[in-house]
């Protein structure tokens, strides 16, 4: 037994990346699991996929197609969640993507797309489930930020803000859960490597590659691993291999952002721009 065994852990984004990493995890544990994502044939490649980790043949698996940003379908996902499984015990909001452009290069409905997904997405699933979770006095809420919520990064004009909302978000839902017994926690990855960070590397601007370097990505497994221990702890904020970078930005600004600009200016000078 473990303190996963029957809990119901409803997540978004759950068809590929982190989501369905965290699926199989909670899986292997004895969750039961509902994965919610757009794509109907990758839903339910992803709901074989965390079945084939169950460790009970009574663990139930649920996936159910729907955009996050909207609310009636959304709504509609989680009660027929709950009507299958039960209450859920757990919200894993893991829905998002970004496209990398300058801002000036980006079209305005490429611009509200990313707020809506990552930032309203959130919104609307925590919405969903947050006053079951307070009449029933438990529950907890983890939420996929990112570095980029952290720090404003070239060519994310949609992306960060829309994660720097999802930090604010879950601020919020913190200080006005707590007493009733929910948690919440937010976690701020760096870079994961998943199909969607593949398709962002293609295309990003050379500034942005620049800035990002040639760190390593971490795998959504690892980043999956960070997620159960932010729930399984009640920790709120999770900065996994980024925080010396957060207290910089804190501490000397001005060192900070010196760096962005030497970084910035160094493609500029080497004809990187496009």
């Amino acid at each position: 037994m473990t303190l996963w065994s029957d809990k119901h852990v409803l997540i978004t984004g759950g068809s590929s990346g982190i989501g369905l990493a965290v699926g199989q995890l909670v899986a292997a544990r004895g969750a039961h699991v509902t994965l919610i994502a757009r794509d109907p044939q990758r839903l339910e490649a992803a709901r074989e996929s965390v079945r084939a980790s169950c460790v009970s043949r009574d663990q139930k698996v649920l996936a159910l197609s729907a955009s996050v940003e909207d609310w009636d379908r959304i709504s509609t996902v989680v009660q027929t969640a709950e009507a299958f499984t039960g209450p859920i015990d757990v919200l894993v909001t893991s829905a998002g993507y970004c496209y990398p452009a300058r801002f000036a290069d980006t079209s305005p409905d490429e611009l509200r797309s990313q707020v809506e997904v990552n930032l309203v997405g959130t919104l609307m699933a925590a919405r969903a489930v947050v006053p079951s979770m307070i009449a029933r006095r438990s529950g907890h809420i983890a939420m996929l930020s990112s570095a980029a919520g952290l720090i404003g990064v070239y060519g994310y004009g949609g992306y960060s803000p829309a994660k720097f909302g999802v930090i604010g978000l879950g601020e919020v839902l913190r200080n006005e859960l707590k007493p009733d017994g929910v948690g919440v926690s937010v976690i701020c990855p760096p870079n994961v490597d998943t199909p969607g960070y593949a398709r962002e590397i293609a295309i990003e601007p050379a500034e942005t590659a620049k800035i990002n370097g040639t760190a390593q990505a971490w795998s959504p497994e690892a980043i999956g691993d960070v997620v159960l221990r932010a729930i399984e702890r009640r920790r709120f904020m999770s900065v996994p291999g980024f925080g010396f970078l957060r207290r910089i930005k804190g501490l000397v600004p001005e060192v900070f952002y010196a760096v962005i600009d030497r970084n910035v200016a160094s493609v500029r000078r080497g004809g990187g721009r496009a």
